[in-house]
C-alpha cells in the first residue's frame, strides 16, 4: 500500500501549502487553508480497478494530423447551440454555474429530455423520484433518458460502462466523491480528481460531459480556479429568481465564441427559448413618456433593441446622487462631463438615475448616444418618438463615433418597425431603399435639435 499523503489547501482559492498558516497568501482569506489527504492507494484507470492503459500517446507531425471537422451533437436546444458554438463537441467537458435556484438543474433536465441519443442524468442532490416529478412537467414522453442518483465516482463509470450513453451529465460536481480522495465532498482534493477522472473519461471515449456547478457568493464558481481551466467551456446562467428571464453566457469556450447570448423565459413548464429578445427587451406603453430612448447593441452575433430609461431631478439632498442599473456609473458621469461641457446643460446639480430595462448589463459603447437621448428628453421633460432608435459612440469632445457592424443594427430596428435611427456621420453606409430613415449627425449638439 501507498504511503498516506496530505498536504494543505485554501478553501476559498484552492491554493497549495506545505504547512499550514493563518492567512492564505494568495486571496488572502484568514482561517480557511485544512488540511487534505491527497492519495490513500495506488490510482488506476477509470474503467475498472484492474484495468490498464491500453492505448500510448505517440507524437505525430502537425501535418499529418487528422483536422477534418468533428460533427457536434445537436442538443435541441437553439440557444444552447448558438453558445457552444453550434452544438456539443464530443469528449468535450462543459461546465455551467450559477446562483442557487436560478434553474441549471431545469436547463440540463429539459436538454437531456429533448435529446434523441442516449443520456445519462447523474445527480447527487435530488432523488429518482423528485428528477421523475420535475421530468413530467417538461416531456414525460422521452425514453432515451436514464437517470441515476449516486455521488461516487467508481459506481458511476460502472453504470456508464453497462449503459454506453452518448451524453453524461452531472449534477453536480462538488457532490461527487473519489475513493482515492479521503477529504470530504466539495473539497478541493475532491473537485480536482473527481473532474480529472471525468477528463479521462471523456476524452477516451469522444463521450461529452456536461457538469452543473456550485458558486461562491461573490458569484464565481465553487473549488480551485483550476477547475475552469480543466474543462472545455465555462458557461454562466444569470438572472434574478424574481424575473422570469434567464440569460445564459459563455466565459470560456475553446470550440466556439464566448461573445454570443441565450436568452430563457421561466415558465411552469420549463424554459422556453426566447427567439427575439427585442420584444422582451423593449416595453409596450400606449402614452409616450419622457426618459425612454432605445438602443441597437449586439451580444455576440445577435443584433437586440434594449430600452434605456433615464430619470433627471433636482437634487434633494444637496450632494447629486449618481444611479446606474446595467450600465457602467463611470461611463455615466462621463457622459454627463459631456453634456455639460459641450452641449451647455446644467445637470451638476441634478439627480440622474439610469436603468437597462430586462435586467441585464450591457457594455457595447454603442448605447452611448441613446443614454445622452434619455437624459436630455427627461431632462427637458419631453418624450422622444416611440419608433426612433440611436447606435452610436459619444466621445469626450462632444462627437459622434462610428460603431461596428452599424448595417446589421439597422436591419434589426427595421425590422422591429422603427421609423428612424440615430448613427454617427462617419459611419460607411452601404445600405439602400431601405425603409427605415437613417439619420446622419456628428456633434452631439445636432442630437439636442432634434429633442429639444
Amino acid at each position: 500500500m501507498a504511503k498516506v499523503k496530505t498536504t494543505f489547501f485554501c478553501q476559498n482559492c484552492g491554493t497549495q501549502f506545505a504547512k499550514w498558516q493563518g492567512q492564505c497568501n494568495a486571496c488572502k482569506e484568514w482561517n480557511t487553508i485544512v488540511e487534505e489527504l491527497i492519495q490513500t492507494s495506488v490510482k488506476s484507470d477509470w474503467k475498472s480497478p484492474t484495468s490498464v492503459v491500453k492505448k500510448v500517446a505517440v507524437p505525430l507531425r502537425i501535418k499529418d494530423i487528422d483536422s477534418s471537422k468533428e460533427a457536434r451533437l445537436d442538443t435541441f436546444d437553439g440557444e444552447l447551440n448558438r453558445i457552444l458554438g453550434g452544438g456539443v463537441v464530443p469528449g468535450s467537458l462543459t461546465l455551467l454555474g450559477g446562483e442557487p435556484g436560478i434553474g441549471k438543474s431545469t436547463l440540463l433536465l429539459q436538454v437531456s429530455l429533448k435529446l434523441p441519443y442516449k443520456t445519462l442524468y447523474v445527480s447527487g442532490e435530488e432523488s429518482q423520484k423528485q428528477i421523475k416529478m420535475r421530468a413530467e412537467r417538461i416531456n414525460p414522453d422521452n425514453s432515451n433518458c436514464y437517470i441515476l442518483t449516486e455521488t461516487k465516482t467508481q459506481n458511476i463509470f460502472k453504470q456508464i460502462e453497462a449503459l454506453e450513453p452518448d451524453v453524461v451529465i452531472i449534477d453536480s460536481i462538488q457532490t461527487l466523491h473519489s475513493d482515492y480522495i479521503e477529504s470530504s465532498s466539495g473539497s478541493i482534493s475532491q473537485i480536482k480528481e473527481c473532474t480529472t477522472e471525468l477528463i479521462k473519461f471523456a476524452k477516451e471515449t469522444a463521450t461529452p460531459v456536461i457538469l452543473i456547478g456550485h458558486i461562491t457568493k461573490d458569484g464565481n464558481i465553487a473549488g480551485p480556479k483550476i477547475l475552469e481551466h480543466m474543462v472545455d467551456t465555462v458557461l454562466q446562467f444569470e438572472g434574478d429568481r424574481n424575473h422570469v428571464f434567464r440569460i445564459l453566457r459563455a466565459h470560456k469556450n475553446r470550440f466556439g465564441s464566448t461573445n454570443e447570448l441565450g436568452i430563457y423565459e421561466m415558465q411552469g413548464t420549463g424554459l422556453r427559448e426566447v427567439s427575439n429578445p427585442s420584444e422582451i427587451l423593449i416595453s409596450k406603453k400606449d402614452e409616450e413618456l419622457s426618459g425612454n430612448a432605445v438602443a441597437a447593441t449586439l451580444e455576440g452575433m445577435r443584433p437586440l433593441m434594449i430600452e434605456v430609461q433615464a430619470l433627471v431631478s433636482t437634487a434633494v439632498y444637496g450632494t447629486p446622487q449618481r444611479s446606474a442599473t446595467g450600465f457602467n456609473s463611470k461611463r455615466l458621469n462621463m457622459l454627463l462631463a459631456v453634456l455639460e461641457k459641450r452641449a451647455g446643460f446644467r445637470l451638476g446639480a441634478k439627480d440622474v438615475f439610469l436603468n437597462i430595462t430586462g435586467g441585464i448589463t450591457v457594455d457595447d459603447p454603442a448605447i452611448d448616444l441613446a443614454v445622452v437621448a434619455a437624459i436630455l428628453s427627461s431632462n427637458e421633460d419631453v418624450a422622444l418618438q416611440k419608433d426612433f432608435c440611436f447606435a452610436a459612440e459619444v466621445g469626450l469632445s462632444g462627437e459622434i463615433r462610428p460603431v461596428q457592424r452599424v448595417e446589421q443594427r439597422i436591419l434589426e430596428a427595421e425590422k422591429l418597425g422603427f421609423s428612424a435611427i440615430f448613427v454617427s456621420k462617419y459611419n460607411k453606409i452601404s445600405l439602400k431603399n431601405t425603409a427605415i430613415k437613417i439619420q446622419m449627425i456628428s456633434k452631439i449638439e445636432d442630437l439636442v435639435g432634434f429633442i429639444v
